[in-house]
């Protein structure tokens, strides 16, 4: 008989075991990516989401709704991922058979974004899936969410990054498809701590601007 289990209610010891994900050592941004430096435009348009989430939080509790509405999807229009090439769709189902285990894992993840050429003729090729949770949380606690619907995109890729954020703390993570597969964690970066807003800002700029991306019609994931 065959289990089928929902992503949200998986631990991360079910995801090592599950999917056969493996660890690696805390990696650097610039191993991977080429961070850029801000414009002036930039800078004061980043300060602007900062001091907007600031208010909120003071304010108490910042609901995972309001998080994607204060902070990712600002960030996202400046670092340019609402281009012309790329559709968004909402509420799409995730789908991982284990025939090993004889479990489903089934989710559901907030945003979908393709690349309208590409999706015509061949799947979507994955750059980012993003997690979000409410303020309050810490940020960990989605990251067995976020590697489950990483991985899925390595059956047709050789790597894929991750965020998991609260509005305040932002975890990037970066899977790779091997023997077994790996996942490893980047520096955590705080939104109101600058050098950490500008380099969460250079990274997911950096992930946008992938050639790869640019040059082939590759969709994102969030």
């Amino acid at each position: 008989m065959t289990l089928t289990v929902e992503a949200s209610n998986l631990s991360l010891n079910d995801v090592h075991r599950l999917l056969k994900l493996q660890e690696q050592p805390i990696g650097s941004f610039t191993d991977y990516l080429t961070l850029q430096p801000l414009t002036e435009i930039e800078q004061q348009d980043l300060l602007r989401i900062r001091n907007d989430f600031k208010r909120y939080l003071a304010a108490g509790k910042v609901s995972e709704g309001l998080v994607k509405f204060l902070t990712l999807a600002p960030l996202m229009r400046l670092a340019g991922f609402y281009d012309v090439l790329i559709r968004l769709t909402m509420e799409d189902v995730i789908a991982i058979s284990i025939e090993d285990e004889d479990t489903n894992i089934k989710g559901r993840m907030d945003i979908l974004a393709i690349n309208n050429a590409q999706a015509i003729t061949m799947p979507p090729f994955w750059v980012l899936v993003i997690e979000t949770k409410n303020s309050l949380a810490d940020v960990l606690q989605g990251l067995p969410q976020l590697l489950t619907y990483a991985y899925k995109s390595l059956e047709q890729q050789q790597s894929v990054w991750g965020l998991i954020t609260n509005g305040l703390r932002y975890q990037y993570v970066y899977l790779r498809q091997s023997t077994p597969p790996t996942y490893q964690l980047m520096p955590l970066l705080n939104l109101n701590e600058s050098p950490d807003a500008i380099e969460l800002f250079q990274v997911l700029k950096a992930i946008c601007q992938l050639p790869e991306f640019q040059s082939s019609g590759i969709g994102f994931l969030v």
